[in-house]
């Protein structure tokens, strides 16, 4: 059964928002980054991908880039939101090629693996209680 978007919190301990839906996004097709016990891969980092990101993941074996409509997928392109494989975005972290992440759509599952530091460095989006400003 795919679990409740609305059940699962985010990197900051918030609801769990969605990801994106042009090109709809998630592990389960639902626009967020929802993961449940099917989801072994840990679809969980919401990243606004790049062109040196994609790059690389077609470089590990993972093509983004190219379309598979045998799957449903349009292939992405710079700027599409995606939820990626948490281990996937570290390597790319780790690499000098890491994706924006959108925090707030970003699963608190991935804390699992990726720390929240690293997910910071690179966050696209700045939640109140980050950006100073009150």
């Amino acid at each position: 059964m795919q679990p409740d978007p609305a059940d699962q919190r985010n990197v900051l301990g918030g609801p769990l928002e969605p990801c994106g839906t042009e090109p709809l996004t998630g592990f389960y097709r639902d626009g967020c980054c929802t993961s449940g016990p099917e989801d072994l891969g840990s679809h969980t980092v919401c990243a606004v991908v790049s062109a040196d990101f994609l790059e690389m993941q077609r470089e590990l074996g993972n093509d983004l880039s190219t379309p598979r409509p045998e799957y449903g997928f349009p292939g992405l392109r710079p700027g599409d939101r995606w939820c990626v494989v948490a281990v996937r975005w570290l390597q790319a972290y780790q690499a000098g090629a890491a994706a924006g992440v959108v925090l707030a759509a970003t699963n608190a599952r991935a804390l699992e693996i990726v720390p929240i530091e690293a997910l910071r460095q690179h966050a696209v989006d700045v939640p109140d209680d980050l950006s100073g400003l009150d």
